[in-house]
């Protein structure tokens, strides 16, 4: 047995404990060994309509764990669709108005009938989408769904981008919670599961906070997304379709963690319904370059149909898990290649609250009372 030298006198196991200790490592080692099916969407939503986008990713949902997925990846915002008009012009009442009534309340029948697609299809659903709170503010948020139909996690963008703030608000410390353990049953166990939003993935420190808490799988949403139209392109490079898979493929090598690059597409239909003829996003049909990365950086998938970014469809990928501890040999950040004695992350979780109560202390409240 490997394991004897180190299990000898005078720290020898009883026979027993040794078998237990053997089998249950035989076991974990089994698990690890057996490749996880995902699928990572590159679909149009039907933009700024709630119910049919809710249609339209229960079908999708459907159809990866038909194909035998266990897990599928939406992009940012994808219900009811990234509002790509914001890079056009800086103001639209109209659209805008239409965009918060769409958005998803997280505690909705609407997000219900996604939890209950996942439970019964056995699918771990990862959700980009835009979230209307109570008040009517909206937020860019996502949600992971396990396989069992609980909602594991909900966080929401701790800064949108740019022309993003015009709609969208901030979140809060508690968003820093972006990691959760998913059950997915006997044959792969449980397995850590994060993500992040668009350009989150320029931010180090959100980034360091989010390979801290372990994840194996990570989820890198990005809106359409356009290719560059060379070196005068009019944009940022970084916002093009080689600058975000360049984001990912950059995570995905610091993390040493698959990582699921989920983009959305917007046709002609979607072009007009969000009039960004001449905007800098969704100008023209396409938009999606959904793939799957490995834990070393390189890209694993093909392009879907003829490589076009406007095709529709499903990215599928089976992933061994065990390539990400053998990485992990090599490249750990917050492990055996940090230096925490130097540099360290500090991070405040507690939401901080728009309104206060303040109570008397008990001392306070018998001074009172002696008083009147």
């Amino acid at each position: 047995c490997p394991f004897c030298f180190h299990l000898s006198s005078p720290f020898h196991l009883p026979h027993s404990s040794h078998s237990k200790f053997k089998q249950s490592l035989h076991l974990l080692t089994a698990i690890m060994a057996t490749p996880i099916k995902v699928a990572v969407t590159q679909a149009e939503p039907v933009y700024l309509d709630l119910a049919s986008s809710i249609k339209k990713a229960i079908g999708l949902i459907a159809e990866a764990a038909g194909n035998g997925a266990k897990l599928i990846a939406f992009s940012e915002c994808w219900l009811p669709g990234y509002p790509a008009w914001i890079w056009a012009r800086s103001v639209d009442f109209e659209l805008q108005t239409r965009y918060i009534y769409n958005a998803l309340p997280v505690d909705s029948e609407a997000m219900g009938l996604v939890k209950a697609a996942a439970k019964e299809h056995s699918i771990a659903v990862v959700l980009g989408f835009a979230e209307q709170s109570p008040s009517h503010s909206v937020y860019i948020s996502q949600a992971i769904i396990s396989p069992q139909g609980d909602l594991l996690m909900h966080r929401r963008k701790v800064k949108p981008t740019h022309m993003e703030r015009t709609i969208f608000g901030d979140g809060t410390g508690a968003d820093l919670n972006n990691v959760v353990e998913v059950d997915f049953g006997p044959e792969h166990g449980k397995i850590k599961v994060g993500c992040l939003a668009c350009w989150e993935h320029t931010q180090p420190l959100l980034k360091y906070n989010s390979i801290s808490q372990g994840e194996t799988i990570h989820i890198s949403m990005w809106p359409p997304i356009d290719p560059t139209t060379g070196v005068n392109h009019p944009g940022l490079w970084s916002m093009t379709a080689e600058g975000s898979q360049n984001l990912s493929q950059t995570y995905a090598i610091e993390s040493t963690a698959y990582v699921l690059h989920c983009t959305s597409v917007c046709t002609q239909k979607g072009i007009e319904v969000l009039q960004t003829q001449k905007g800098l996003a969704c100008f023209q049909p396409g938009g999606g370059h959904s793939c799957v990365i490995g834990p070393d950086g390189r890209r694993l998938t093909e392009p879907l149909g003829d490589g076009s970014p406007a095709t529709e469809g499903i990215v599928y990928a089976d992933l061994d898990l065990t390539k990400v501890v053998a990485t992990r040999g090599f490249i750990d950040i917050v492990g055996h290649y940090s230096r925490p004695d130097l540099l360290w992350l500090g991070v405040d979780r507690e939401p901080k609250k728009n309104v206060i109560e303040s109570r008397p202390k008990p001392q306070e409240k018998e001074d009172r009372e002696e008083v009147v």
